[in-house]
């Protein structure tokens, strides 16, 4: 067993391991623990694949940032685990039901698989053109032949952003909130009142 191969089974046994605490973990700070932990063993399997710019990328913008965020995100929420557990019942059908499909398609991608096969690659993919780096074939193949996936990608992240925005939206009594139309309405005199008061009698607002 060569050193590539040790690393690549090393990666994906910590990387798999690490996937399933995260959704196992009782505690949600855990979790984004081995989230990161998830992803720099990713980043050592796109560095084996000869992706170092994927491998850097996922580390400075991934766990850099993005789980980093998740981290102080989850660290100043007051989870009310009681409240999340209440409505266990009412998913878990659901739940379930995704959970059996994604493990027949699990099952069905190792059967397809055969030892020592390798990875079938489109032959466009298979190897960096002379004289280009690996940072600009991946860009140039994404602004060219992969555009238009791309552009969708980018859409689908965009409706999981404002679907998760409606869903966690609350209305609250008394927020104050911006009136569009009575900001342009307002003139300087309306929002300008001038006014002398004497010493110690301060200004009303």
């Amino acid at each position: 067993m060569t050193v590539a191969v040790f690393s690549f089974y090393l990666f994906s046994v910590v990387m798999l391991i690490a996937g399933v605490a995260v959704i196992t973990a009782r505690n949600p700070v855990h979790s984004v623990l081995w989230l990161i932990v998830a992803f720099f063993n990713a980043a050592g399997l796109f560095i084996l694949l000869g992706a170092e710019f994927l491998a850097m990328l996922l580390i400075i913008v991934y766990v850099g940032a993005v789980a980093v965020l998740f981290l102080f995100v989850v660290m100043m929420l007051d989870i009310d685990f009681a409240d999340l557990r209440s409505g266990l019942s009412r998913y878990l059908p659901l739940g379930l039901l995704v959970a059996g499909i994604i493990l027949a398609e699990i099952l069905l991608a190792v059967g397809a698989w055969a030892p020592g096969q390798g990875v079938v690659m489109h032959e466009a993919l298979g190897n960096t053109p002379a004289g280009m780096s690996n940072t600009q074939w991946i860009g140039s193949q994404l602004y060219t032949r992969y555009l238009y996936v791309f552009q969708a990608a980018g859409l689908v992240l965009l409706v999981s952003m404002i679907g998760a925005i409606v869903l966690t939206h609350r209305q609250r009594v008394g927020t104050k909130r911006q009136n569009i139309s009575h900001q342009v309405a307002m003139t300087p005199g309306k929002a300008v009142r001038k006014a002398q008061p004497g010493v110690g009698q301060g200004v009303e607002l």
